[in-house]
């Protein structure tokens, strides 16, 4: 199998993957915390991981990709206080909404995504390991991880103790032994109105435990790859870290993955800062298919800026790739051109080397632009080969035959232009594009085209 490389935030070099026998990789990817429905922002880490588990399988790996929902949190009780609704129910909700937007990104679903609520049982165990090695302790009907007692604390996000504000809840200062340390589980408070037993009273985990237990749970310690936004190293995963080393011995992950934040204004896209763009406005608006483009359009390590001019820049982009597959004669017999081939091996050494999205579409683009001065035999074959892991593989699709009323109108607007009515003309023009319909000029006369979403 080709050799994958990785930047691994923990030690900072360009790592190869290290596959288990046979073959397999798990990859743990930390998901929403569902509070609200989700934005462009929370949609990059979705795609990047869906499409490096495709990538992988490619490559003959045997990829088990894991994203969780983090349907127990302090924002969820919030939220659902200010919506009227129990927070059992509204988190319910915010998870069949998270599924439904994500869905439409036509990417598939992880192998696995398992929910805090559905672990507590693996948590409290974990709890009680880190409470009898000497990690943890309680202080009245909370838990508190003792983080003097981890001597790597730190190396993840390469932070010094006085810099680590763990962002905890006003008024625990009392009950912790040191100001580093963060709560594993928390007693149950008047206004929250769901709780889960535990050895230490009627209360909730923490958020970081929970990561640790959904991820050993159905990985085991020590699996390939743990991704997540870069808002994350500290402390969400700098807490996993410790947690799980203290408790079983060993690294949680042997490479950790983090992509860049999306960004308005030089600003994270954020529920918290209120500058979101909802994936589902989004996805009505551009498209699953230009907005698939944008988000794989910077390296995954770099923040993406989000603009009107980005996404119309991507949804050119993929009327290039479309344009390009529907002049494409269907394939031949005829030997695969060298370039052609040069071009399908630059992918995949763009992608396995760190996961490299703009050099793959760049190596995609010479291919059309190349295509589009002379015949390419296996042009074809290599797109459905190229698109697929790039998440664009519904381009492919064959050309639709126009329903008759699109046809209809057409003759409409040819008659208008004939006689000169250009305003009736455009009207007309304007209301295909309504039907999902963009008109063509070709030398055999104007011609209906689908637009994909």
């Amino acid at each position: 199998m080709r050799e994958v490389r990785i930047r691994d935030t923990l030690s900072g070099e360009l790592r190869p993957l290290r596959a288990g026998d046979p073959g397999r990789v798990g990859i743990y990817a930390c998901g929403p915390t569902v509070y609200s429905r989700i934005h462009v922002g929370n949609a990059r880490p979705y795609v990047i991981f869906m499409l490096l588990r495709r990538f992988l399988e490619r490559l003959g790996y045997e990829p088990r990709l894991v994203v969780n929902i983090t349907d127990i949190n302090d924002k969820i009780y919030a939220a659902a206080r200010e919506a009227g609704e129990p927070s059992r129910r509204f988190a319910a909700e915010m998870t069949r909404a998270y599924i439904e937007d994500t869905d439409r990104l036509g990417l598939g679903r992880p192998d696995s995504e398992p929910l805090a609520s559905e672990t507590i049982a693996e948590i409290v165990s974990l709890i009680e390991v880190l409470i009898e090695r000497g990690h943890a302790y309680q202080s009245e009907g909370d838990v508190y991880f003792r983080v003097r007692s981890f001597p790597g604390y730190g190396k993840l996000s390469n932070r010094e103790p006085e810099d680590m504000d763990q962002g905890e809840e006003a008024g625990t200062e009392s009950l912790k032994e040191d100001p580093l340390d963060f709560a594993l589980w928390k007693e149950r408070k008047p206004d929250e109105d769901s709780s889960w037993r535990s050895p230490w009273g009627e209360g909730r985990p923490g958020w970081h435990i929970e990561c640790s237990a959904m991820a050993e749970k159905l990985l085991g310690a020590g699996f390939a790859i743990h991704g997540g936004g870069v808002d994350l190293i500290f402390p969400h995963h700098e807490n996993e870290v410790a947690q799980t080393e203290a408790a079983r011995g060993v690294p949680l992950a042997q490479l950790w993955m983090h992509n860049g934040m999306v960004r308005i204004a030089e600003e994270k896209m954020s529920k918290s800062l209120g500058n979101i763009f909802q994936l589902s406005e989004a996805l009505d608006r551009y498209g699953r298919n230009a907005l698939t483009a944008y988000l794989i359009s910077g390296h995954y390590r770099q923040p993406l800026e989000f603009s009107e001019q980005a996404l119309a820049e991507a949804v050119a982009r993929v009327e290039r790739i479309r344009n390009f597959v529907l002049e494409l004669p269907p394939n031949g017999g005829r030997e695969e051109d060298e370039f052609v081939s040069g071009r399908r091996a630059a992918v995949m050494e763009a992608l396995a080397d760190d996961f490299n999205t703009p050099m793959a579409l760049a190596a995609l683009f010479e291919l059309i632009t190349e295509g589009n001065r002379r015949a390419l035999p296996g042009a074809r074959a290599a797109l459905e080969e190229m698109l697929p892991l790039l998440g664009l593989e519904p381009l492919l699709a064959a050309e639709e035959v126009p329903d008759p009323q699109a046809e209809r109108l057409l003759e409409e607007r040819e008659a208008a232009r004939a006689a000169r009515d250009f305003e009736r003309a455009d009207r007309i023009r304007d209301r295909l594009t309504a039907r999902g319909y963009e008109v063509r000029d070709t030398p055999e006369g104007p011609r209906l085209v689908r637009r994909v979403p």
